[in-house]
C-alpha cells in the first residue's frame, strides 16, 4: 500500500463514520434556508419582503455556528422569528449528533491506529541514518536499543504490547525512535517499518515467539536479501529452520550460556575475556571466581536444564539433576524434587558438591534453591538462571558466582555480530588457545584499559573508510601499526588501544600483530581501546595533516585557519577536526 492511498484510507474512514452526521447537519441545513427564504418580512416602509437564498444561507450559517450577528438586512417578523427559533434548535441537535459521533471516532482503536501508522510510516521515510530494525521491545529490545543508542546509531521498533511501546519516550534516548505497535511477523509491516529501505543495516528479531521470530527471518531473507537479519530461536526446530532459509545469525541464549559455561570450565581465563569484549558498553565486568572442577547438582531439566547437561558432560563433570519429574535418563544420577527444600539437595549430595546450577522457569524458586544450597555448602559455586531482567536487584543482593540472564546474552551477541563482525572469529580464534596464552592477552589487555567493558571496533583501510593512509599506500609508502597508533596531538604517545586481529584478503591473518607489522591496502583491522582512541585514530585515516604529522613528525600546516583552530605552538601541534 502506497503512502497516498494510506492516506485515503483514513480519509475515506473518517468520511465514512461522520456520514450520517454530515448528512443530518446538510439537512438541516437546506430546510433552514429553504424555510428562511419563504417566511414573509417587512422592511422600514412597511411592504412584505423576503430574503434571497444568500442572505438566508448567510444568516443561517451564523445563527447555526452560535456566532449570531442579528437579524439581516431588516428586522425580522414574527413569522420569521418563528422559523429561526426552529432552526436553532435542530441546529443544536444536528451539532450534537455530529460532536458525539466525532468524539467517538476520535476514541476508535482502528482510526487512532490508521493515525499512528501512518505517522511512524511518515518519521521511517524521513530517516537519512543508518537504522536498526528492532522486531520486540522487551528486555533484550530496551538493552539492544540502549546500547545502539549509546553507539549512535539509530533504532526503528516493533512491538505488539502497546504498553511496551508508551514505555520508549522515557528512556531518554538521544536520538527519537520511531515505534509502532504492530505485529512484527507480517510482511507488510516490516515493509512499512523501513526493511526495504536503502538505510536499513539490519534487522533483529527479538520477540518471545519462535513463530513470529521464524516469519521475520523469512521475510527479510526474501523482502531485504542482502540485509542482514539476528534472530532468538529457543527451540532446535525454528533455528534449523530459519538455518534453512539462509538466515546468517540464529541465536539460542541456552545454548549461548552452554557454550559460556563449558568454556568457562575449560579455559576460565578465555571466558573472563569473552565476558569483557561482548559486554555492555558503558558497565564494568567483575571478575568471576573460576568454576571448579568436581560434582556438580542440576536444578530443573527443561530447556535450559537439558542444554547444562550436555555442556557439563562434554566437559566430563558428573552431573546429579533434581527435577519435580525425573528424566527419563539412565546416564545421570536424579533426585526427584524441585531443590527449594533441603531434603532433595542433601539427597542430590549438595555437601560434597562443588558447584550447583538453579536453571527452573522461575526466578523465585531459582533463588530459593541457591539461598538453600549456599547455607548447606559455603564453598559451592551457585550458577543461577535470572529469567526477567527487572528482577535483577534480587539477584546482585544474592552474589551468585554467575547469573545467566538470557536477555543480556542476547544482546552482547548481537551487538557483537552487527557493531563489529570481525569479533565473532577473533573470538573462535581465542576459544581455539590455550590457558597460558588466554591469561597473557587478559592480562595485557586488561592491564592497560582496566575492567571496563572497552569500545570494540573494527577499520577497513580503503579508499573511503581510510583515505589518507590508503593514499600513502598505494603510493608505495610502508607504514607500520606502531607508526600509526600515535596520538594526533603528541606523536610521542600512544593511542589508547590496541589491533587484536588482522584479516587481509589473501587469508594471512594474523591474532595480536607485532607493531612492526606493515599495513596493506584491504587490511581490516580489529582494535580494542578507548572511545578517544577511536576518534584519534579515525582524523589519522581521514586526513592527511593529521596523518602526516603522526607518521614523520613534520608539521603541515593547513592554513591560517587551521593554525588558529588548532592553537600550535612552535613544536607542538593541536589537530582537530575541521568545524
Amino acid at each position: 500500500m502506497t503512502p497516498l492511498s494510506r492516506h485515503h484510507s483514513i480519509f475515506l474512514l473518517i468520511m465514512r463514520r461522520l456520514r450520517a452526521p454530515l448528512i443530518l447537519l446538510i439537512t438541516i441545513l437546506a430546510i433552514s434556508v429553504l424555510g428562511l427564504t419563504l417566511a414573509p418580512g417587512m422592511d422600514e416602509n412597511g411592504q412584505v419582503q423576503y430574503l434571497s437564498f444568500f442572505h438566508a444561507f448567510y444568516f443561517i450559517s451564523y445563527t447555526a455556528t452560535t456566532i449570531g450577528f442579528g437579524e439581516i438586512p431588516h428586522e425580522f417578523s414574527n413569522q420569521q422569528r418563528l422559523w429561526v427559533t426552529v432552526c436553532i434548535y435542530l441546529s443544536v441537535i444536528g451539532w450534537a449528533y455530529t460532536l458525539a459521533t466525532l468524539f467517538a471516532l476520535l476514541g476508535d482503536r482502528s482510526l487512532r491506529q490508521a493515525i499512528l501508522t501512518q505517522r511512524f510510516t511518515r518519521a521511517v521515510r524521513r530517516l537519512r541514518d543508518p537504522f536498526y530494525l528492532v522486531c520486540g521491545y522487551g528486555e533484550t529490545g530496551r538493552l539492544i536499543c540502549g546500547a545502539l543508542d549509546r553507539l549512535r546509531y539509530r533504532a526503528v521498533v516493533l512491538e505488539v504490547d502497546e504498553d511496551k511501546v508508551g514505555e520508549i519516550d522515557l528512556h531518554g534516548y538521544a536520538a527519537d525512535v520511531p515505534a509502532l505497535v504492530a505485529d512484527a511477523s507480517n510482511p507488510e509491516t516490516l515493509r512499512l517499518a523501513g526493511l526495504a529501505s536503502p538505510y536499513c543495516v539490519g534487522v533483529i528479531a527479538l520477540t518471545n515467539d519462535d513463530r513470529a521470530n521464524l516469519a521475520i527471518a523469512i521475510a527479510a531473507r526474501l523482502l531485504a536479501p542482502r540485509t542482514p537479519a539476528l534472530c532468538r530461536a529457543e527451540s532446535a526446530e525454528t533455528a534449523a529452520n530459519m538455518a534453512s532459509f539462509g538466515t546468517r545469525h540464529i541465536i539460542n541464549p541456552f545454548e549461548k550460556f552452554g557454550d559460556y559455561l563449558g568454556l568457562a570450565l575449560q579455559s576460565p581465563t578465555a571466558w573472563q575475556l569473552l565476558a569483557w569484549l561482548t559486554g555492555l558498553p558503558g558497565t564494568t565486568v567483575e571478575r568471576y571466581r573460576e568454576p571448579p572442577r568436581g560434582k556438580w547438582i542440576l536444578c530443573g531439566h527443561g530447556r535450559f536444564g537439558r542444554v547444562m547437561a550436555r555442556a557439563l558432560d562434554s566437559k566430563s563433570v558428573p552431573v546429579t539433576i533434581i527435577d519435580r519429574h525425573p528424566p527419563e535418563d539412565l546416564d545421570h544420577r536424579w533426585v526427584q524434587g524441585d531443590g527449594t527444600g533441603a531434603a532433595a539437595l542433601e539427597a542430590a549430595g549438595v555437601r560434597e558438591a562443588v558447584g550447583i546450577v538453579a536453571g527452573t522457569s522461575s526466578d523465585v524458586d531459582n533463588l530459593s534453591i541457591a539461598v538453600t544450597a549456599r547455607e548447606l555448602n559455603r564453598n559451592l559455586f551457585v550458577v543461577i538462571r535470572q529469567n526477567h531482567y527487572s528482577n535483577g536487584a534480587l539477584f546482585d543482593a544474592f552474589d551468585a558466582d554467575f547469573n545467566m540472564v538470557p536477555s543480556e546474552i542476547i544482546a552482547h551477541e548481537c551487538l557483537a555480530i552487527l557493531n563489529t563482525p570481525l569479533l565473532v572469529p577473533f573470538l573462535e580464534e581465542v576459544k581455539q588457545r590455550d590457558e597460558e596464552w588466554c591469561a597473557w592477552l587478559c592480562k595485557r589487555l586488561t592491564g592497560r584499559f582496566g575492567w571496563e567493558v572497552p569500545t570494540v571496533w573494527s577499520e577497513r583501510i580503503n579508499l573511503s573508510r581510510a583515505p589518507a593512509l590508503y593514499r600513502r599506500l598505494m603510493d608505495g609508502e610502508d607504514v607500520t601499526l606502531d607508526e600509526l597508533l600515535r596520538s594526533p596531538q603528541n606523536r610521542a604517545e600512544y593511542l589508547q588501544c590496541e589491533v587484536v586481529h588482522l584479516v587481509r584478503d589473501d587469508d594471512d591473518h594474523l591474532v595480536m600483530p607485532l607493531g612492526d607489522t606493515p599495513i596493506r591496502a584491504g587490511d581490516e583491522l580489529l582494535l580494542v581501546g578507548r572511545p578517544d582512541a577511536r576518534s584519534d585514530l579515525d582524523l589519522c585515516l581521514s586526513n592527511e595533516h593529521a596523518l602526516g604529522y603522526v607518521l614523520t613528525g613534520e608539521d603541515m600546516p593547513g592554513g591560517r585557519i587551521w593554525e588558529r583552530l588548532g592553537g600550535r605552538r612552535k613544536n607542538e601541534v593541536r589537530l582537530r577536526l575541521p568545524g
